[in-house]
């Protein structure tokens, strides 16, 4: 996926009221930026980051600009072999949680995920459970139905290790609740985790930020319910998912 192109780069000033973010951008300009994330941003969201913002033409929005990227602190790791020493540079992070939907249709249509391939139908926002709609719907011939739920992960605190929630996520809750009735009614369910950042190679659950919600999806998956992270590869033009992360 390509990100709007060009992305203006600027300093992050302020993210606050969950969806807005005040940029002063490098050429001087002070924005306010649409911020499509309605997590917590743990370590995403400290004033004088690195961020990066695409801009919209659509006269009908509030907001012309949408944070898109931040480099955060203690990022990707890399080893040079010649020196045996470590450098570590800014980590690249995709904030905007809306283009996770996007990514696993892309990387769902190319099958760069192998455990969702082979099926001949994908549908996304297909309504299910009481009030909700499966983010992917995915059906073949001769085979269970198959019930995607996509989840946008930003949360590193260290070592390699992407996690969710970075706080409390009653919607993801429901969602573990409505994925384990599908199993039940013998069809197939899996939550996939979208790990937008490029520094991390292992996924967990965040248990003491949501312990509800952990608790919930690791019962789910003793009674069949699936859990994949994958990983994407990331910089300031474009992002695709292309690597499973282990599950600890």
């Amino acid at each position: 996926m390509d990100f709007p192109s060009p992305l203006a780069r600027g300093t992050l000033v302020s993210r606050y009221k969950r969806f807005f973010a005040d940029v002063t951008l490098d050429d001087g300009r002070e924005i306010t930026a649409h911020c499509p994330n309605p997590g917590a941003m743990l370590g995403l969201n400290t004033p004088g980051l690195r961020a990066y913002v695409s801009r919209s033409d659509d006269p009908k929005r509030k907001l012309a600009h949408t944070l898109e990227l931040v480099e955060a602190d203690g990022g990707l790791v890399g080893i040079n072999t010649l020196k045996s020493d470590v450098a570590v540079t800014p980590a690249l992070v995709g904030v905007n949680t809306m283009r996770a939907n996007g990514l696993v249709a892309e990387a769902l249509k190319r099958e760069a995920i192998p455990e969702l391939s082979g099926y001949g139908s994908v549908r996304a926002e297909v309504r299910y459970g009481t009030a909700s709609r499966v983010d992917f719907l995915l059906e073949g011939s001769n085979r269970p139905a198959c019930w995607l739920e996509v989840k946008s992960v930003t949360l590193h605190r260290g070592d390699g290790l992407a996690e969710f929630p970075d706080c409390v996520s009653e919607r993801g809750l429901r969602h573990v609740a409505e994925l384990r009735a599908k199993v039940e009614a013998g069809e197939r369910a899996v939550v996939l985790f979208v790990v937008q950042r490029n520094d991390c190679d292992r996924f967990s659950l965040a248990s003491d930020l949501d312990p509800v919600f952990s608790d919930n999806l690791r019962k789910a998956t003793t009674r069949g319910v699936e859990a994949l992270a994958y990983g994407c590869e990331m910089d300031r033009h474009s992002v695709s998912i292309t690597h499973r992360l282990r599950m600890m």
